[in-house]
């Protein structure tokens, strides 16, 4: 009987067990065809990105992502978002006034870094008095930077420094005084450079900007050595070309018997916007921050109102503080030979206090802003001149560099044709620039204040050669330098002359611009002067004007100005009377010699309207430069970045991951393989893409793939950009 229940037990046990397993296989034979059905989107999940797209790495993406490193500055400061602009393309789109006081209100950052130097100003103090030490002693300044900070280098020299001299050599007795006490050259003993030369003042050079050793050689070129003051400026303090200059110029010091860092750091300054403890991952940075022969100036503020945009606030308070330095120790130099009375006609009415100046960005920055309503509507009359494909003219006299900095800067920031050469047929770039000059050579002269400098071939091509072992960077270097010398100079004609109103003149639709500095604004009421004739030419032919005018008139005087120039144009306007608008910006020029102010104010103003004008245009995303130009590798890192984080946003969305199922973010090697392979696509097809941005066309590409779960092509990417944009398809691609 025990045997018999002993039995039976186990047949119940394997009954049941039996039951279980059908139970489970029962489950995961549903499950099994529950997958069938979606194995689609389990597949495209499961798949790798690269493997989805048939994507093969390039040998250039590979090389980046594992040894170009020390270029992938994502984690810097200024390439971060600022949360004050963070949805700035919706807004303006919508709201432009809006929009531009979003722009503005990251430039509060800059008054809150100047209001900290100025409580402790000791290392301007010393810079100060270096420069003066230097000019007494006979030897001469040398400020480097490398792209908006290089084109700041120009300016010191070529709207600052030059001009201010140049303009004392009118008074006999004035500069005789000059003459005696700091020499007949004094305009020259200032030297301003960029990597590259003056040809890179129209675009970058692919190349230069990653190697010290251009750096180098331009200290040498220039003759620049042990105790001449070297000031090397970079918007985010990593910029390969500027820490080549001052640790070149440290080396002179160094090889010396008797070197000491206390004497070299107060001849050698490094000027940089971003946090020191940001900075030391980067070998080259981190050789700087640490050295004791350098004095370091940070001039950070926060993250830029487009992210990576340096050449808004990080450049503004360079040029600013540099500017201000320079202009405090003119007047102390000045102080030692001129009366009180020769000091006024020099334009000093007062002691230049540094302090005082540096306080006084408060009150820029609030005019500027007070622009506002006005600035609005130029914005929206620029950004429609684009959109019907119609064309601008900027015209300036003396605020040209200032002008001529923000539109060519529009190119790589914006993705936008870079100015047109004389050869060119027919108009490419939206923007060009012109000076009253009669040809190109005096229009260059006007704008640097001497000769036109570019690079010696035979001076730089032996070092690339020799020196230069990265394949990728001597190649680049080497192609460059073809684009850098002194020919470059005949291939750009910014005069406002017979040939460009013949190839370049105004037609139906396009905008005109003039751009006032004090005391121009009187030449926009005097009918002899350029500036009328442009008006009334641009008028002539159909074409919209704006008149910007930087003065030092109260606001009684400004609204009188307007009057009067509606009047004076009354005839010119009959059948159009919108077509000219008028913005007026009043900053004092009282003791401001070097018109600093009016020059930094301008630079606010055109790149907060820039930036807005290509914001209308969907040119940016949110506050992301996503039409960069990958030109450099600091530039395909910044790129890299853009593309990952975009693509992630939309991974993450509720409504993204409902339709499409969840998935793995994408890498930032992945991010860089597609980046790389839309270069390539891209390189050779200017007449289909146009001004199609490398970063664009790869989120679409990744995005597309993703939502048809397939390799989508770039022939059918760049298709879906061109239709819709980048701005568009995102929105959609959510929602």
């Amino acid at each position: 009987m025990k045997i018999k229940k002993a039995e039976l037990k186990k047949t119940l046990r394997l009954l049941s067990l039996t039951i279980l397993i059908s139970i489970i296989l029962v489950g995961y034979s549903v499950i099994i065809n529950l997958q069938a059905q979606e194995k689609p989107a389990s597949t495209a999940a499961t798949q790798s990105l690269l493997q989805l797209l048939s994507l093969e790495v390039s040998p250039e993406s590979i090389d980046y992502v594992q040894n170009k490193t020390q270029f992938q500055l994502h984690t810097l400061l200024t390439e971060q978002r600022h949360p004050r602009t963070w949805n700035l393309s919706e807004r303006i789109k919508t709201d432009i006034p809006a929009g531009l006081n979003m722009l503005f209100s990251v430039d509060e950052d800059i008054l809150s870094r100047l209001e900290e130097l100025a409580s402790s100003p000791e290392v301007l103090f010393q810079l100060i008095s270096e420069i003066k030490d230097t000019i007494l002693s006979g030897k001469r300044i040398y400020i480097y930077g490398c792209g908006a900070t290089g084109r700041l280098a120009k300016q010191m020299e070529s709207t600052f420094w030059r001009p201010f001299w140049n303009g004392l050599k009118q008074d006999k007795i004035i500069w005789s005084k000059i003459e005696k006490h700091l020499g007949p050259d004094i305009a020259d003993r200032l030297t301003g450079e960029m990597t590259g030369g003056d040809r890179a003042l129209i675009s970058s050079l692919e190349g230069f900007e990653d190697l010290q050793l251009i750096g180098r050689l331009q200290l040498l070129d220039h003759g620049i050595k042990k105790g001449d003051l070297v000031i090397a400026v970079t918007e985010g303090g990593e910029t390969s070309s500027v820490i080549g200059t001052i640790l070149a110029a440290l080396e002179q010091w160094q090889n010396a018997s008797d070197y000491r860092p206390e004497l070299s750091r107060k001849k050698l300054y490094f000027v940089y916007n971003n946090p020191d403890e940001r900075l030391r991952s980067f070998d080259r940075s981190r050789a700087v921050i640490e050295e004791p022969g350098i004095t370091k100036i940070n001039l950070t503020t926060g993250p830029m109102a487009i992210n990576g945009s340096t050449r808004m606030q990080a450049t503004t308070i360079e040029t600013y503080v540099i500017g201000a330095s320079l202009q405090a120790a003119v007047y102390e130099l000045l102080t030692g030979c001129l009366t009180q009375k020769e000091l006024l006609r020099a334009g000093f009415t007062r002691k230049y206090d540094l302090v005082e100046a540096l306080k006084d960005f408060s009150q820029l920055l609030s005019r500027v802003k007070n622009t506002i309503p006005h600035l609005a509507v130029w914005t929206e009359l620029e950004a429609r001149t684009y959109a019907e494909n119609r064309f601008s003219t900027y015209l300036a006299q003396k605020g040209l560099i200032t002008v001529f900095i923000d539109s060519t800067e529009r190119s790589p920031t914006f993705r936008l044709f870079p100015l047109d050469t004389v050869n060119e047929p027919a108009r490419k770039c939206w923007i060009q620039v012109w000076t009253p000059t009669r040809d190109k050579s005096q229009a260059w002269l006007s704008f640097l204040g001497r000769p036109f400098r570019g690079l010696e071939e035979s001076f730089y091509r032996p070092a690339f050669e020799e020196k230069v072992t990265d394949p990728y960077l001597q190649q680049a270097a080497l192609e460059s330098l073809k684009k850098a010398s002194n020919h470059q100079q005949d291939l750009y004609d910014f005069s406002f002359s017979e040939f460009n109103l013949k190839n370049r003149g105004p037609r139906p639709g396009d905008l005109g611009v003039v751009v006032t500095l004090s005391p121009e604004e009187s030449e926009l009421l005097d009918g002899s002067s350029s500036f009328v004739q442009f008006i009334k030419l641009f008028l002539k032919n159909q074409a919209r004007v704006v008149i910007l005018s930087v003065n030092d008139l109260n606001e009684k005087r400004t609204a009188e100005l307007e009057r009067k120039l509606q009047l004076f144009y009354q005839q010119d306007l009959i059948e159009k009377p919108k077509f000219l608008t008028s913005v007026a910006l009043s900053i004092a020029k009282e003791n401001d010699p070097f018109l600093l102010k009016q020059n930094v104010g301008l630079k606010m103003l055109l790149n907060a309207h820039s930036t807005a004008v290509m914001a209308r245009l969907g040119r940016v995303i949110g506050n992301t430069m996503t039409n960069v130009s990958p030109s450099n590798l600091k530039l395909i890192g910044r790129a890299t970045y853009l593309i990952q984080s975009h693509v992630n946003d939309c991974l993450r969305q509720p409504d993204w991951i409902k339709k499409y199922g969840q998935r793995p973010p994408v890498t930032y090697g992945e991010a860089n393989a597609v980046l790389f392979d839309s270069i390539a696509f891209l390189k050779d097809k200017q007449t289909i893409a146009g001004q199609t941005a490398e970063v664009a066309l790869s989120i679409i590409r990744i995005l597309e793939s993703l939502r048809q779960r397939r390799g989508v092509s770039n022939e059918e990417a760049l298709a879906l950009l061109q239709e819709i944009g980048l701005a568009d398809y995102l929105s959609k691609a959510v929602n």
